[in-house]
């Protein structure tokens, strides 16, 4: 099934059933007003869900009407916890090669992972609202998962089996802040302002087989100021999946239902042409791209993203369909 939030005027909106095109919805108030609720009575909740889904696919249910992903917060608009991963070992060898410095070897044994602010996403059509250009703005296209109840120690396989939803993210970061928040040796705090989610989060079993141990088999695209700059694979290329991710999370504590855990940046490896490198599917994240001008140029030549930039994240499936909805923001200044 496919949820989502709408805005009310509170901070947790209002949840409702999406059908499974996108074209119309209906508020799940009957059964649960808050996706949170749901995450945390999953067995008992999700199949009145359920029910109520299939009656929306079969263009039966009453009071539904045409689903307006502007009228969406994020699936969960505040969560217990927000933890980003970098999954994709590939981005941190571009990133660490453009600076010329090695990665470490536990980078391919153990997943890098932040903890983010999870007390205010922003919908998936809002605006990305920034002080000033010269913080560096770039956009973070991701897939995210939402679990229930992960125990202290759980195994990357159960871990697994306690994914309810996937989603996609737009980890918004401030690159220009990144270094000296990283040099004081704690994480990331004002480098990373609220994150997007996707109109609408989706069950494991609306993915079907592009759902396979714990990776998302479906191309992520990335659309700058109108034109597609990513089409990044989110399957092969995942060094850790998601519950490998999951588990690095609950090594030393419980995990609680509601808390989100993301990929990180969807990046793919290059190929040789004609004996040089080139990224023939893109990038998913400005720094990426301007670490492989690096490589290739000894300089970056794109900049990041200014006042007025518009960024679309998406994924299709096989049948050339929205999955989740898209992302679609703008960059705008904070007003005085």
């Amino acid at each position: 099934m496919k949820l989502a939030t709408y805005k009310d005027g509170s901070r947790d909106g209002q949840l409702v059933v999406v059908s499974r095109d996108l074209s119309t919805a209906h508020y799940a108030t009957g059964i649960a007003t808050r996706l949170q609720q749901v995450l945390d009575d999953w067995d008992f909740l999700a199949p009145q869900l359920q029910d109520l889904y299939d009656t929306l696919n079969h263009g039966k249910a009453r009071h539904a009407f045409p689903f307006d992903p502007a009228l969406c917060m994020a699936p969960l608009p505040r969560a217990y916890q927000w933890a980003d991963g970098s999954a994709y070992i590939n981005h941190v060898e571009l990133v660490r090669a453009a600076r010329k410095a090695e990665v470490p070897a536990s980078f391919y044994t153990d997943p890098l992972m932040y903890q983010g602010g999870s007390d205010d996403f922003i919908g998936p059509k809002d605006d990305v609202v920034c002080a000033s250009e010269a913080y560096g703005i770039d956009f973070e296209a991701e897939v995210a998962v939402i679990t229930g109840d992960v125990p202290m120690r759980a195994t990357p396989e159960q871990a697994l089996g306690r994914i309810r939803l996937v989603m996609l993210a737009n980890d918004v970061s401030l690159r220009n802040l990144i270094p000296d928040e990283l040099g004081k040796g704690f994480g990331f705090v004002q480098s990373k302002p609220a994150t997007a989610f996707s109109p609408v989060a989706v069950t494991l079993d609306e993915l079907g087989d592009v759902w396979d141990k714990g990776r998302l088999h479906l191309t992520v695209q990335s659309t700058w100021n109108g034109r597609k700059v990513g089409m990044c694979d989110a399957g092969p290329d995942m060094t850790f999946h998601f519950g490998q991710l999951i588990a690095h999370v609950c090594k030393t504590r419980n995990v609680r239902a509601g808390s989100i855990i993301g990929s990180g940046t969807v990046s793919n490896q290059g190929v040789e042409v004609k004996g040089k490198k080139d990224w023939p599917k893109g990038y998913s994240c400005i720094a990426e791209k301007r670490a492989i001008e690096t490589i290739l140029d000894g300089k970056p030549s794109t900049d990041f993203m200014k006042f007025g930039d518009t960024i679309r994240i998406e994924v299709k499936g096989k049948d050339g369909q929205t999955v989740f909805g898209a992302i679609d923001q703008k960059i705008v200044e904070l007003e005085a």
